[in-house]
């Protein structure tokens, strides 16, 4: 299974709502996909669910809604009794977010430790993500997963991460950001080496299906890009040209001789405008901003901006494909 996770050690950059149109852009193309909200703010799960059914799933404590449920039987020593998919169309599952995920994190970096001891229970608690997505993808007949983790170098993540195959960072222009993919790089060459440790010493490897994934870096999205307008050019590039050498010494562990531009760095899956007054109005209707209407107040110069993201959307959507390798959508005409 194809899953693709969106990480960086610096938040703030506008992650969580890119994850939101990508799905909606996938959904648009055909693509099944399952929505994994992994970040314990659970930001991702209030973009797709009104206030009233994210009331209800979070406060409900008669069923098991979010993906704490679907962890607390294995923590508790119990067996796994399956996650909930929550439908928000045809083509799109959401597991829901929530707030207590972080109270997971002692568990896992405890069975960090313990999986260098060959402890079965460990193996199991490290596995659970890797557990609910192969359960998810069979339930909802996905394509591919995408998931939202929260901007640290956290138990949580590193679990996340091991059972993820592809990696997607999106990175801002700025100090903060570049110093994010630095730390990103470095922490990620410690968790492969630390899982390929840990599982080698899986004392039944025919029974305690762990993950073996690849953890791969696939490239960046370079988030708010502004480079084609006059005023904060110049600040912005110096820092958004300096990703291509960053990522390329830090995430792929290679030097990159020349200096490369970042819009003719291979290494950029895409380049995201900062769409301004299209996020609040996409929030407002709860739909992608590049499917606001008039109705929802996109009129004016708005309507311009709505089909530049699109554009945008759907180029960064059909890159992602190409890059795990699902077949996208042929283009009219």
């Amino acid at each position: 299974m194809k899953t693709v996770t969106f990480f960086n050690n610096k938040g703030g950059v506008g992650k969580t709502t890119m994850v939101y149109n990508i799905a909606w852009m996938l959904s648009e193309m055909g693509k099944r996909v399952i929505i994994m909200d992994l970040d314990p703010q659970s930001n991702l799960s209030a973009l797709f669910l009104d206030p009233e059914r994210l009331d209800e799933i979070l406060l409900d404590e008669t069923e098991s809604l979010t993906v704490l449920d679907a962890i607390t039987p294995i923590t508790e020593g119990n067996g796994y009794s399956g996650a909930h998919i929550e439908k928000i169309n045809e083509n799109i599952g959401l597991v829901v977010g929530n707030l207590s995920l972080s109270t997971f994190e002692d568990k896992l970096s405890d069975a960090w430790l313990k999986c260098l001891d060959g402890d079965i229970y460990s193996f199991k608690i490290i596995s659970i993500f890797h557990t609910i997505i192969q359960d998810v993808c069979e339930q909802w007949k996905a394509d591919l997963v995408l998931v939202d983790v929260g901007p640290n170098l956290g138990a949580i993540n590193r679990a996340v991460l091991v059972s993820t195959s592809h990696i997607v960072i999106p990175v801002g222009s700025d100090l903060f950001s570049l110093q994010g993919v630095k730390n990103l790089g470095t922490t990620l060459k410690k968790w492969q080496g630390g899982w390929g440790l840990r599982a080698s010493k899986n004392p039944k490897p025919e029974k305690i299906i762990i993950p073996h994934q690849a953890m791969k870096a696939i490239g960046y999205v370079v988030m708010q890009y502004t480079a084609k307008e006059s005023r904060p050019v110049k600040s912005y590039l110096k820092w958004a040209n300096r990703i291509p050498k960053i990522y390329e010494q830090f995430v792929l562990d290679r030097e990159k001789e020349e200096n490369v531009q970042v819009e003719d760095d291979p290494n950029c899956i895409g380049l995201l405008k900062h769409y301004r007054s299209l996020a609040p109005m996409s929030m407002e209707a709860r739909k992608p901003i590049f499917l606001l209407k008039p109705a929802d107040g996109a009129i004016g110069a708005h309507v311009y901006a709505v089909r530049r993201s699109y554009e945008d959307f759907e180029k960064l959507t059909l890159t992602l494909l190409k890059l795990i390798q699902i077949k996208g959508v042929p283009k009219e005409g």
